[in-house]
């Protein structure tokens, strides 16, 4: 049995109110006496679980004084492989980024704490974890977070939101009565993935474009999930739409190096050519975003097909070139 495993089954039975001898943990977890000896040692000293020695009962027990001012030693059950640490961190970030004051941050304070803990095991004293894990953003839209929590708990409670929404194309504004399906956290923005009752149909809402946000005393409806990946996620990023177009993108035998290891699809397929080129297939409904990932790679990459695609490249192109000889 591994020793986060081990750690695990003995926390979990003195989490219980047990009181449980050297001996029966020994033979419950097929260890010597000396394993056993630095298991416990370890969730005291370097784990923080407050597990002591009772004479009188001949066995180990957590301590029943509370060892901080909110009563808690630690979050229960709380063990973590080297992956689930980098996910949770993630989501640490993603959370206290909801605002400038990080809202949420005192509510995961305790959380974050324990997993520097636990990153920093075994590392030199004084080291700095959150000075060697950084999560960077770029682009990211500042949202109202009393409008995020209000779509959040609509979402999770499955009830129905009247929305004030500033479209960026026209900067017009408005009201829909949407049903939330999920939220959707995507190049360090987040959406709403949602049936809206005015068009009969799904959106995707930027959740920093919606303005005024009311939940209703409504219940919302619920779209199967094979639907919304056909709808919302069948076209590249977060443009939607069912009829998808494929395109083939050539990239140059340098910039393959990076490009081939890059997800850009689903549902991409990509191949290196006899003269080390990539080539990159991939389906798109709306070309705005894809020509955007195209004109970063410029003048590594080509679009080979289709060619209405390849026109509006071009164009965005000149229509640079344009623009910085004007000025």
């Amino acid at each position: 049995m591994a020793q986060t495993d081990r750690h695990y089954k003995i926390r979990q039975w003195l989490d219980s109110g047990r009181c449980v001898s050297r001996e029966w943990l020994m033979r419950e977890l097929e260890v010597s006496a000396s394993t056993l000896k630095r298991d416990i040692a370890l969730l005291r000293d370097r784990l923080n679980t407050p597990v002591e020695w009772d004479c009188e009962r001949r066995g180990w027990r957590l301590q029943r004084r509370p060892a901080g001012p909110d009563g808690q030693y630690e979050l229960p059950g709380l063990w973590f492989s080297a992956e689930e640490i980098h996910a949770l961190l993630t989501m640490q970030h993603l959370l206290s980024n909801l605002d400038a004051g990080g809202f949420l941050g005192p509510h995961i304070e305790p959380l974050r704490k324990r997993l520097s803990q636990l990153l920093g095991t075994g590392a030199p004293p004084r080291s700095d974890v959150a000075r060697r894990i950084r999560v960077q953003t770029v682009g990211a839209r500042r949202i109202d977070l009393p409008g995020f929590q209000a779509i959040g708990t609509a979402l999770l409670r499955r009830q129905r939101l009247q929305i004030g929404y500033r479209s960026r194309t026209s900067a017009e504004t408005s009201e829909r009565e949407v049903s939330p399906q999920r939220l959707v956290h995507y190049r360090d923005n987040w959406y709403l993935d949602a049936w809206c009752h005015q068009r009969e149909a799904l959106r995707h809402f930027s959740v920093d474009a919606v303005q005024q946000v009311r939940v209703l005393d409504r219940a919302a409806i619920d779209v199967p999930e094979d639907e919304l990946d056909a709808v919302l996620g069948a076209g590249y990023g977060i443009f939607a739409g069912r009829d998808v177009t494929w395109a083939r993108l050539r990239f140059s035998a340098e910039r393959a190096r990076w490009v081939a290891a890059e997800r850009w699809h689903a549902d991409q397929r990509g191949r290196f050519d006899a003269e080390g080129r990539w080539l990159l297939d991939l389906p798109y409904a709306d070309p705005r975003e894809l020509v955007m990932d195209v004109l970063r790679h410029a003048p590594e990459v080509e679009v080979l097909w289709p060619q209405e695609l390849a026109d509006e490249v071009l164009a965005r192109l000149k229509a640079a070139v344009a623009l910085m000889e004007a000025g």
